[in-house]
């Protein structure tokens, strides 16, 4: 028997992309791009990191899904990792004074902690919506 469905109902044809997730490698990509996870098309952020709270392709409601305390965690650690062995290695071969040391990376972890979180937060968010996490 087959089922009417509701005038103005969503069908699964007319959003596939933000019913069914689609690979969770693929979301995670377009979230580190700043896209929807969903359908890759539209902006994830409408400032440097609020989220949409809708996607206006796919409808994908962006704004439930949560990302708390996971993405600072994640560029903290990513940061930590690239600034602290490259800071050891200039030291250890170089011997610089401790001006060239504050000169150097102090703006390059701040640099890398400003690009970096807007595409962790978006990785983050994707990898939420690939396992079907809700706020």
């Amino acid at each position: 028997m087959h089922q009417r469905q509701a005038v103005g109902a969503p069908s699964s044809t007319d959003h596939p992309a933000a019913v069914r997730p689609l690979s969770w490698f693929l979301g995670v990509r377009r979230g580190i791009a700043q896209r929807c996870p969903a359908c890759g098309e539209t902006r994830l952020y409408r400032r440097y990191l609020k989220v949409n709270d809708v996607c206006l392709r796919c409808g994908l409601a962006v704004g439930e899904i949560r990302s708390d305390d996971a993405p600072p965690y994640f560029t903290i650690l990513l940061v930590g990792h690239i600034i602290v062995p490259s800071m050891l290695i200039l030291e250890e071969l170089c011997h610089p004074p401790q001006w060239v040391h504050f000169a150097l990376w102090v703006p390059l972890a701040l640099l890398l902690t400003l690009t970096l979180l807007p595409r962790v937060k978006g990785a983050v968010i994707a990898l939420h919506w690939a396992n079907k996490i809700r706020g």
